[in-house]
Parts: structure tokens; C-alpha cells; sequence
């Protein structure tokens, strides 16, 4: 009984890994809702959204109730995203206490960051999904709520990173013992952790494309391991930290996509490395309740892992190239 279970997650795990489509390696990009109020009722808005999109799906902002537009939306768009700029007129009325949003989320199977900067110069900022497609401005800005998107943010990118995952679920399968595996998770957060906040802070930079197909190179490198045993599983936490590095990389550029807010720097970088971590424990709670029945699947896992990997590799090497 127990065998067969196992052998149900191992082929549940090996079709969803191929018959997801390449471009879901990571989840899609959030859209980003700016907002700036002037005194006397101007508010500019700024709309970006990926260009990367579930097909026939349109995202639009939702302005508040009693604006309207002045003149027609400036579009621009560049290699990543489509950036709307509009001016609204909003009246004598604050923009506290009113609606904004994006319509079509659910559509999309995405979230956006919202971030408000009223005319007395404070902020606000929030996620909002398809369960919360409209956010009301506060009178306040609120730190929780900084904290709290951020930290969302985090936990859907880890959980929606098919790449992010199978390393961690690969990780799980070569290391025994649960100090070993305490080390290695340990030493992979702590390297990705590094990479992420000073590559977000702008103290290193690294070609994004380059990273992707890096990341791809990692999985498949892992499959082999986990197909072969070469000897990586003697030092894990060494191997996991220097991989670390290279996610964290990978986070970075999912961040930029979404930006840190010009005030509490800090708290939003630390909501997000936070959130990693939590969907990241998450996944190795729920592959531990598994691990013995996985392990004696273990070479058709690393086979399907493989093979995902190496069609990453692929792909994202032509992507990098200008081919794909």
C-alpha cells in the first residue's frame, strides 16, 4: 500500500513537472499600481504589467470612485513589461478612504503590488489577488502592511518557482538524517538569502538571462546527482550554499519586478526573504512526511527532474542567445 502511494506521487510529480509549460518555471510576474497624489485633487498613475501573460487576458487599473482621466494614457513598453501613465483628476475629496485596483487577476492567475503616496507624503502599500481585487487607501500608512505584501510576495514566489522547488525537493531526497538536512536547507537559505538582499540593494548585479540558465544548470546537475550518486551528498551544505548564491539571484530578479518601496526599505527586503523562507519550510514539512516512500523512487524522480531540467536548460540557453 505504502509503495503504491509512492508510486502515485512519483508519476503525480513527474507528469505535472513536464506537462508544465516552460514559462511557468517561475509564477508570472506581479503588476505594480503606483499612485501619487498632489494637493489639490491631481493624482499620477503608473500601471506595470508583464508583458509575459496568460493569453486573451487583459490587466487594467481600477481608479478610484469620482476620478477621471486627463487627456489618454501614455503607454511605453520595454522587453520586460507594458508601463501605463495617466493623470486623474480626483476632485477636492483625499484619496483616503477610496478604492483602487486591478481588474482581471483572476484571469490571470497573478497578484499585484499596490503603493499609494498621498499629498501629506505619506505611504501605503499592499497585495492585492483575485480574492482581494480592490484595496482602500488608509488614512495612515501602516508598517504591518508593508511587512505583510512583502512577505506575501515572497511566499507566492517560492511556491509558484517550479525551478526553486525541485532543487529543494532534491536536496530533501540526497541528504539523510535530519542534522544533515537541517545544515544543508540551512546553508541554501543562507546563500540565497545573501545574494538576494545585496543584489536587490544594488551592491551586485548579474545578467538575469545568465542566471536563468544557471538555475536550469543546477536542477539538472542535482537530477544527475540524485540518478548517480557522484559524491556531492559527502558535502552537502557546502554544494547548497554555493547554489544558494545562485537563487538568490534568480529571487532578486523577481523582485526588481516588483520593486522596494522608496521608504521602509529594510522591512520590505526582510518581508520578502522572509516569505521565501516560510514557503521554503512549508515545502520540506510536506516532502518529509514522504521522504521514505519517495526514496525508493528515487532514480525516476531524478530521471523526471532530468528531464524537466534539461528542457530549461535548453530553452532558456536559446532565450539568452536572442534564438528562442
Amino acid at each position: 500500500m505504502r509503495a503504491a502511494r509512492a508510486l502515485g506521487l512519483t508519476a503525480f510529480l513527474a507528469a505535472s513537472g513536464l506537462c508544465v509549460p516552460t514559462a511557468r518555471a517561475h509564477p508570472l510576474a506581479p503588476s505594480l499600481l503606483e499612485v501619487h497624489e498632489s494637493p489639490g485633487g491631481r493624482v499620477e498613475l503608473v500601471f506595470r504589467t508583464p508583458r509575459v501573460r496568460a493569453s486573451g487576458v487583459v490587466l487594467a487599473p481600477i481608479v478610484p470612485a469620482g476620478c477621471t482621466e486627463i487627456g489618454a494614457p501614455r503607454i511605453e513598453r520595454d522587453a520586460q513589461a507594458e508601463i501605463s501613465r495617466a493623470s486623474l483628476d480626483c476632485g477636492a475629496a483625499p484619496l483616503a478612504g477610496r478604492e483602487l485596483g486591478v481588474a482581471g487577476l483572476r484571469e490571470s492567475a497573478t497578484n499585484a503590488l499596490v503603493r499609494v503616496e498621498l499629498a501629506d507624503g505619506t505611504h501605503a502599500q499592499t497585495v492585492i489577488d483575485a480574492d482581494r481585487p480592490r484595496f482602500t487607501v488608509p488614512q495612515r500608512a501602516s508598517r504591518s502592511e508593508t511587512l505583510r505584501a512583502y512577505l506575501a510576495l515572497g511566499v507566492r514566489h517560492i511556491l509558484g518557482g517550479f525551478d526553486h522547488l525541485l532543487f529543494v525537493a532534491g536536496l530533501v531526497l540526497l541528504v539523510s538524517g535530519a542534522r544533515a538536512l537541517l545544515a544543508t536547507v540551512t546553508a541554501f537559505t543562507l546563500g540565497h538569502a545573501l545574494t538576494l538582499s545585496c543584489a536587490a540593494l544594488g551592491f551586485v548585479r548579474a545578467p538575469v538571462a545568465a542566471v536563468e540558465v544557471a538555475i536550469a544548470a543546477s536542477v539538472f546537475w542535482l537530477a544527475v546527482e540524485l540518478a548517480g550518486r557522484h559524491g556531492a551528498a559527502r558535502r552537502p551544505a557546502r554544494m547548497a550554499a554555493g547554489f544558494g548564491l545562485l537563487h538568490g539571484f534568480g529571487f532578486a530578479a523577481a523582485l526588481s519586478e516588483a520593486g522596494l518601496p522608496g521608504t521602509d526599505v529594510p522591512l520590505a527586503l526582510a518581508g520578502f526573504n522572509a516569505g521565501i523562507e516560510l514557503g521554503q519550510l512549508a515545502v520540506v514539512g510536506v516532502l518529509l512526511l514522504f521522504v521514505r516512500a519517495l526514496r525508493r523512487f528515487e532514480r525516476p524522480l531524478a530521471y523526471a527532474f532530468g528531464a524537466l531540467a534539461g528542457f530549461w536548460l535548453i530553452e532558456r540557453s536559446f532565450a539568452a542567445l536572442g534564438l528562442g
